[in-house]
């Protein structure tokens, strides 16, 4: 049996502790990595054969959030955890980006990565330390992971600013207090990956963050060298898979400068597309169909002629001259300038039924948003471990075949899908009204209609316009753009808007978005080493030029969010009532509740310190539901009038119930302004009767007068007469009668049947 050892490092105010030799003993690579009472198990393993047939390099990397970590049984059906969340999916995401561009190009075998939650304090982060997790397991194990020439392993840190001060790994509780959540993992001598929410935070801090980041990310990095020299396994052989380079000269010979005439006639991604598949088809015809043996510099006889082989040389080749363009000639794929954006169009108001809709189209990218207005019921429930409850504000991309010209099956949202849709709901999220201010749940939905880069910067201005069109009162627009880079040892070109190609030969992939004031979401990808301050502060500022512009079209379709909300939006009403009294309106059950909203058309929400949130497309139907609740949770004052319903008579008053379940006496010598010799000589049970409390006892019964009311008596002459016993008809008076005479005043005499044993 191994025996387990220990590893620890101070990053900020946290000590990190990474164990091995414990658990998962047959993974490739397993560790704990704990922070507080945040603990994780991650574990790496790499498949015994290659898979055949595939160009790409099969890693997987899934986050397992488990509630037990939390101590909580999960809230589904089953009460077991099911399909990852969204939390847990952006989480695998976060982890899988950094670490990627550190396995050998030519590793076909299958590299899985599992990290599961064990322990969860909800004060330190888990997202964090999964990316370190996943790296320390991958370093120790057999995996050929971050090998010469690829760096590894990877540091991660997240970085937040509280009062100007940059800090390391804050909890969450320090999060609700800062301006910033960047997410920042590297090498030693690069930064990989970012991801970052901010609230207009300018471009000049946000590189110095980036620069603190890196620098603060070094000691995790020196604590997994220390752990491969003490516990790493040897890395595995692999079969390589490269290219014949008898084929690779070949294949370019004959394609000659075909490949470069292309892009300097062909300017549409459909005509350069069709060109290139056309040179594809011929090439692969021109090597396969009459295929010659092939002969390596050693004399061995290889295998025929794969295609696959063919059109990986003709990528290359592709690659190799749009880079070299750009760099050297600084002419891109569609002609367009390096800070050139395409040509930029805005239109709202195109769903007659949605609450809002934008439609936002750059060159050939298109990106449809409708905004929907809920009422807090609507807001996400979320079933996590993190302390956050629910989710008030969701942005949901759909990124469907159709957008890129092509076919597949519909299958639910890929983890791609829901990464851009989280990015652009933290773009918008700084510029939200607060629930105080607007108290909907807002969901933004986009649609893809057309896709050549950059769809998430385009679903970003598509939900400002659709925010703005249903009327919430955002506090600024927001718009972002993504930029690119292409490096070599004959310089760097930074690109402003890039489309697909760019995106997919370049070196760095740098997504922004903002208001006029500053960032609100950063995502960047980065390929390659090298990657200095000046660069990113050129790409930043550079992405600022571009962000502008964007809002100037987006004001132009729109220059604020309407003043009123659309016609099918539910209008919001709210009321203030007494903590106590949330029973009373909810009923046994939740019977008087649902039986207000059946009666009125109504829909709702009640919080624990009392707010009622009323939600109505009918201003009448609100009106009726809020006197209802206002019944069921007034408190009778003096001197107050009402009317009300009798609901029971006796012989010395009658009952009248003033509110929804509460009623009141009104003494016989208080039903009319004169002496009245029997109840029913005024009202019977089910009239209505205008009467004023003037009397509310330690006990909670209730004194009404309708003589009160007839004389026009204020609240202090109801009090001051009531606490005079009544010699007649009238209150102070001296005839007969009254309530001594009817004995039922608390005030008066016996009662009746007093009297009839007093007698006997």
């Amino acid at each position: 049996m191994s025996v387990s050892k220990q590893f620890n490092v101070m990053v900020g105010a946290d000590l990190i502790t990474i164990e091995t030799g414990k658990l998962a003993g047959l993974a490739g690579g397993a560790v704990t990595v704990r922070a507080g009472d945040t603990m994780l198990l991650a574990t790496a393993t790499m498949s015994r054969e290659p898979r055949t047939g595939i160009d790409f390099f099969p890693l997987s990397v899934d986050y397992e959030e488990k509630l037990y970590a939390a101590g909580r049984i999960p809230g589904s059906f089953f009460r077991r955890e099911g399909k990852a969340g969204e939390g847990a999916v952006l989480t695998a995401r976060l982890t899988d980006r950094p670490l990627r561009p550190l396995f050998p190009d030519d590793l076909r075998n299958d590299v899985q990565i599992i990290i599961t939650s064990l322990s969860a304090d909800q004060v330190h982060q888990p997202d964090i330390l999964a990316i370190i997790g996943a790296s320390a397991a991958l370093t120790i194990s057999d995996v050929p992971f971050g090998v010469p020439p690829y760096d590894g392993p990877i540091g991660a840190v997240r970085v937040g600013m509280v009062d100007g001060e940059f800090v390391v790994n804050p909890t969450f509780e320090t999060m609700e207090h800062s301006d910033l959540d960047l997410r920042i993992a590297g090498t030693r001598d690069a930064i990989l990956m970012v991801e970052c929410g901010a609230y207009e935070v300018g471009e000049d801090v946000m590189v110095k963050a980036l620069e603190f980041g890196h620098a603060a990310l070094q000691p995790i990095i020196d604590l997994q060298a220390q752990m491969a020299a003490e516990v790493g396994k040897p890395k595995r052989s692999y079969k390589r898979f490269v290219l014949d380079e008898k084929l690779v000269a070949d294949v370019r010979a004959k394609v000659g400068s075909r490949i470069d005439d292309i892009f300097r006639t062909a300017t549409t991604k459909e005509s350069r597309s069709e060109e290139l598949d056309a040179l594809v088809s011929e090439m692969v015809a021109a090597f396969t169909a009459n295929p010659t043996p092939v002969v390596n510099e050693e004399g061995a006889l290889l295998a025929a002629v794969d295609p696959g082989d063919i059109k990986e040389v003709l990528h290359d080749l592709e690659k190799e001259v749009v880079r070299k363009r750009i760099i050297a000639e600084g002419a891109r794929p569609d002609g367009r300038g390096l800070r050139d954006i395409r040509p930029l169009a805005a239109e709202v108001g195109l769903s007659p039924r949605a609450h809002g809709s934008g439609l936002f189209t750059r060159g050939e990218t298109q990106v449809l948003s409708l905004a929907t207005l809920g009422t807090p019921r609507d807001a996400q429930e979320l079933d996590t471990l993190s302390p956050e409850d629910e989710k008030r504000y969701m942005h949901h991309y759909n990124f469907p075949p159709f957008s890129t010209g092509e076919v597949r099956p519909l299958r639910g949202q890929s983890r791609r899908e829901i990464g851009h849709g989280a990015l652009a709901e933290r773009a918008l999220a700084p510029v939200l009204p607060n629930e105080n201010q607007f108290p909907y749940t807002l969901r933004v939905v986009s649609e893809v209609l057309s896709s050549n880069g950059s769809t998430s910067m385009g679903s970003v201005c598509g939900s400002t316009l659709a925010l703005m069109d249903a009327g919430a009162p955002i506090s600024s627009p927001v718009a972002g753009i993504a930029m690119g880079l292409v490096k070599d040892d004959n310089g760097y070109a930074v690109l402003t808007d890039i489309q697909g190609i760019e995106d997919h030969l370049g070196d760095m992939d740098f997504k922004v978005a903002g208001t006029e004031k500053g960032i609100t979401a950063l995502q960047m990808d980065i390929k390659i080493k090298g990657l200095t301050a000046q660069i990113m502060s050129e790409a930043l500022a550079q992405a600022r030029e571009a962000r502008l512009k964007i809002l100037d079209v987006i004001r132009a379709a729109i220059p604020e969010p309407r003043p009123d909300l659309s016609p099918y939006a539910p209008r919001m009403t709210t009321m203030k009532i007494n903590p106590d009294k949330i029973g009373a309106v909810i009923g046994p059950g939740g019977k008087m509740i649902r039986k207000i909203q059946d009666e009125t058309g109504v829909k709702i929400d009640i919080e624990d310190d009392g707010t009622v949130l009323i939600a109505s497309t009918d201003g009448e139907a609100a009106r009726k539901a809020r006197e209802i609740i206002a019944g069921l949770t007034e408190s009778p004052e003096i001197g107050k009038i009402y009317t009300g319903r009798v609901v029971r008579t006796t012989d010395f008053g009658a009952f009248v119930e003033i509110l929804p379940g509460v009623d009141g006496m009104v003494h016989i010598s208080q039903l009319a302004d004169y002496r009245v010799p029997k109840v029913e000589d005024v009202c019977r049970v089910g009239d209505e009767l205008t009467v004023m409390v003037i009397n509310v006892d330690e006990g909670g019964k209730i004194r009404l007068s309708r003589q009160a009311v007839l004389e026009g008596w204020t609240a202090e002459e109801a009090m001051e007469r009531d606490r005079k016993p009544s010699g007649g008809g009238r209150p102070g008076g001296g005839g007969r009668g009254g309530d001594r005479g009817r004995g039922g005043s608390d005030r008066g005499g016996p009662r009746r049947g007093d009297r009839d044993r007093m007698r006997r």
